[in-house]
């Protein structure tokens, strides 16, 4: 389903061009035309991503981003602040504000659609994991008393990478009272480091003499050490080809050089609250007592949390009006192997069929050790049809490849998938869940290794 942007602005002429620019590139566009309006729309309804004018009869944008940052309910949702005015003092107030970006008008068309892009899949990243710790405290798990010391901005570790010595030594200067920072001038001993020690934020200059600064920027997406590391380049101006490159390799943000002290401390700020905000996310997802939601064997959640967590999946689905499917994944004859190899050889199918099945899905979907031999993922804004090319693809690569058993025996299986779709309001967790096992029971009376769907 593509992201909800509410834009703001009294001007309507001002809200059509937004609202025109963004629904072709095929986002579902909201609208409001006062500060009030914005929060309450923001309340009451599912907004990804705001864009939200500054100057505004009543409440001014700052204000409704502050009110914005500062509700429970609505601190989460990125906010860029879209104005008229390009002084820097203007922007770090905004980014005082809590404003996760800012845009001048009259509004650039690829730092719109990019800049959107790039925070609308920061929001769906931070629901689930907020989806997936409040199922923790369902559960009855502590919470971490570090919350607030892991959401604070303050006094992070810093790389600069730069050639430059009076721009790197300007950048360390204005950086020095706030946070600790390590320059680098080389990018290949910047990279060992990124990767070896922690830090909050890397400054990342396009304009170095000798290296590629975008290469840096791709290498420390790819890995999974630095994948979450926030990345800010610094560019000059006019230099929109490889600003595009960067924030499509993943850059969080950019600097336009010269760079003013106030904005850079103000984008520095930000990025090391968002990156300890996910941090603390992850960590308490991770630490969430282990035995108490996962299957000891395989590593997937159990039945338990899938009991608690898919029940809050339909609730916002439908508040929403989102599709969600689920899959009922069984492994054909699995008694067989019990009865031709033994139970050893039977746990490691099941921990290696897991892996496959986590390899074969999102990262947001989730996945649960059902029963024995049975397993199930709910696939959150996944019609019937696009469920079942999921499944497929899950089907056609575990009869491609054979199991191997801690005896070096080669095991070939086969699985048979059941889809069920969402149903009306009423429909119950339950009542799911049995119509993905009668449309799994349905490819196993057709010869099993195929898939079967039963669309809402």
């Amino acid at each position: 389903m593509s992201a909800r942007v509410l834009v703001v602005d009294d001007i309507p002429a001002n809200v059509k061009l937004l609202q025109a620019r963004l629904s072709a590139e095929y986002f579902e566009v909201l609208t409001a035309f006062s500060g009030m309006e914005a929060l309450e729309v923001c309340a009451n309804d599912r907004v990804d991503v705001v864009l939200l004018d500054v100057m505004m009869p009543g409440i001014d944008g700052f204000e409704v981003c502050r009110r914005l940052k500062q509700a429970p309910e609505t601190q989460h949702i990125p906010v860029v602040m879209v104005t008229a005015l390009d002084q820097p003092s203007d922007k770090v107030q905004g980014l005082e504000a809590g404003a996760d970006d800012f845009l001048t008008k009259p509004v650039d068309d690829i730092a719109l659609i990019t800049r959107v892009k790039n925070l609308a899949r920061l929001k769906t990243l931070n629901d689930e994991m907020l989806m997936r710790a409040a199922t923790g405290r369902q559960l009855g798990l502590a919470g971490d008393p570090e919350l607030e010391k892991a959401l604070s901005g303050e006094f992070g570790r810093i790389m600069i990478v730069e050639d430059h010595a009076r721009s790197a030594q300007r950048l360390e200067q204005s950086l020095a009272e706030s946070h600790e920072t390590v320059v680098e001038a080389d990018i290949e001993e910047a990279y060992a480091r990124l990767s070896s020690e922690p830090f909050d934020l890397v400054l990342v200059s396009l304009s170095l003499a000798s290296a590629d600064g975008l290469k840096l920027c791709k290498d420390l997406r790819d890995r999974e050490e630095t994948r979450h590391m926030p990345i800010i380049v610094m560019i000059e101006e006019g230099a929109d080809a490889r600003l595009l490159r960067g924030l499509d390799t993943g850059v969080n943000d950019y600097l336009m050089r010269p760079i003013e002290a106030h904005e850079l401390l103000a984008r520095a700020k930000t990025q090391i609250k968002r990156k300890r905000h996910s941090d603390f996310l992850r960590s308490r997802q991770q630490q969430s007592a282990e035995q108490s939601i996962t299957d000891t064997l395989t590593g997937l959640y159990n039945r338990r949390y899938l009991d608690s967590h898919l029940s809050a999946l339909m609730s916002d689905a439908r508040h929403d009006g989102r599709d969600l499917s689920v899959m009922m994944v069984d492994i054909d004859a699995f008694s067989e192997v019990n009865e031709n190899y033994g139970h050893r050889a039977a746990d490691s199918v099941l921990i290696e069929f897991a892996k496959r099945l986590k390899r074969n899905v999102r990262g947001v979907n989730l996945a649960c050790r059902f029963t024995g031999e049975n397993f199930l993922v709910v696939l959150p804004d996944m019609p019937v049809g696009r469920a079942g090319q999921v499944a497929e693809r899950l089907r056609a690569q575990i009869a491609a490849e054979p199991f191997i058993d801690p005896n070096a025996r080669r095991i070939r299986l086969t699985t048979s998938v059941g889809i069920a779709e969402m149903g009306d309001v009423s429909e119950s967790p339950e009542a799911l869940l049995n119509r993905a096992s009668a449309a799994l029971a349905s490819a196993n009376r057709r010869g099993r290794n195929r898939v079967a769907a039963i669309a809402a």
